[in-house]
C-alpha cells in the first residue's frame, strides 16, 4: 500500500511567558536570543496528528520543515525523538525580520523543492505572533486547499481525508483529498513523548553548520548513517527573491512589545447593578477602551 508523504511545518519560539525590557531590538524586531527557545505548543498539535496519519497508513513519511537560526535545528530534533523520519532546516540571515508574508513565501519555496507531499500539517499560530496566518499564506501560495482549526481526524485513506474543524461555536466536518493543507487547533490531542528508541538513534542527528561549529567528529558517523543528516537550505538552495525575504519583503512592522503584569491593586469588583455598570462603562469610554 502506497504510503503518505507527510510535511509538518514546526517553529522554535520565543518562550512569551518570560517576556522582559530587552524582548525588543530597536528596529521593532524580537530579539531571541534574549528568551528561552522552546518548540511552538500547536506545532506539536500538529505533529501528533501527522504521527497518528503515519500509524494509520503505512509506509507512511513524515517530515518536518522548520525556519530559523541554526539553533533551530533542535526542533527537527525533538520531531525526530517523537517520530518524525527527516527534517529540513532553511536558514540564511537574509531571512531575518521576516514577517508571516515573508515566512510563507520562503516555506513555500522550500516545499516546493521537497516537491513529493499529499498532506502538509502546521499549527493555527505561533505563540509570539498569534497571527494565524502562515498556514493559510503557504496553502495560497501553493495553490492547495486548506482545512484551518482541524481538532481531529475522523477518517483517512490513501485517497483522501474527513477532519473535525473546532470552530467557534460549534464544530464543522470536511473532506478533502490530496494535496491539501492542515492548520491544527490547540484542542487537538496532545503530542506523544519522545521515545527512547529514537533518542538514541538521532541524538547525533546535526546540520552541517552544526558539525563544524561541534567539537565532537560526528562526519564518519553521518556517512555510516545517512538518516543522521539534517539538511539545512540557505536562500539560494531553494531559490528564493531576497527582495521577498526579511525586513525588505515584509510590509508588517512591530511598534512595541510590553510583558503586561496585573496587580492585584489593578483588580475591581463589579455587581450587576445599575450603577457599577454605569460605572465601569464611563471608566473604558475615558481611557479609550472603547468608544
Amino acid at each position: 500500500m502506497k504510503g503518505l508523504n507527510i510535511i509538518v511545518l514546526a517553529k522554535q519560539v520565543p518562550d512569551t511567558r518570560n517576556v522582559g525590557k530587552d524582548a525588543m531590538k530597536a528596529d521593532g524586531t524580537v530579539n531571541r536570543s534574549a528568551l528561552p527557545a522552546i518548540f511552538n505548543p500547536e506545532d506539536l498539535n500538529a505533529l501528533e496528528m501527522a504521527l497518528s496519519v503515519k500509524d494509520k497508513i503505512k509506509n507512511s513519511t513524515v517530515t518536518i520543515l522548520t525556519m530559523g537560526p541554526g539553533r533551530a535545528a533542535e526542533i527537527i530534533r525533538e520531531g525526530l525523538y517523537r517520530g518524525a523520519d527527516n527534517g529540513f532546516l532553511i536558514t540564511d540571515r537574509k531571512f531575518a525580520g521576516s514577517d508571516t508574508l515573508a515566512t510563507s513565501y520562503a516555506i513555500s519555496q522550500a516545499i516546493k523543492k521537497i516537491a513529493a507531499y499529499d498532506i502538509i500539517f502546521a499549527g493555527r499560530q505561533a505563540i509570539d505572533g498569534d497571527t494565524a496566518q502562515v498556514g493559510p499564506q503557504v496553502a495560497e501560495k501553493l495553490c492547495i486547499p486548506q482545512v484551518t482549526y482541524a481538532e481531529n481526524i475522523n477518517a483517512i485513506t490513501a485517497k483522501d481525508i474527513t477532519i473535525k474543524r473546532r470552530l467557534e461555536r460549534g464544530i464543522e466536518i470536511v473532506k478533502s483529498t490530496y494535496p491539501l493543507l492542515v492548520t491544527v487547533h490547540s484542542s487537538a490531542p496532545e503530542c506523544r513523548s519522545r521515545n527512547a528508541k529514537y533518542v538514541m538513534k538521532y541524538k547525533h542527528a546535526h546540520t552541517e553548520t552544526e558539525l563544524q561549529e561541534s567539537a565532537e567528529d560526528y562526519l564518519k558517523l553521518q556517512v555510516e548513517r545517512p538518516y543522521l543528516r539534517i539538511a539545512e537550505w540557505s536562500v539560494q538552495d531553494i531559490q528564493a527573491d531576497v527582495e521577498l525575504l526579511g525586513l525588505s519583503g515584509s510590509p508588517t512592522k512591530v511598534k512595541d512589545v510590553i510583558n503586561v503584569v496585573l496587580q492585584s491593586k489593578d483588580s475591581k469588583t463589579y455587581t450587576t447593578s445599575d450603577t457599577d455598570i454605569e460605572s465601569l462603562m464611563k471608566e473604558l469610554i475615558d481611557n479609550h477602551t472603547i468608544g
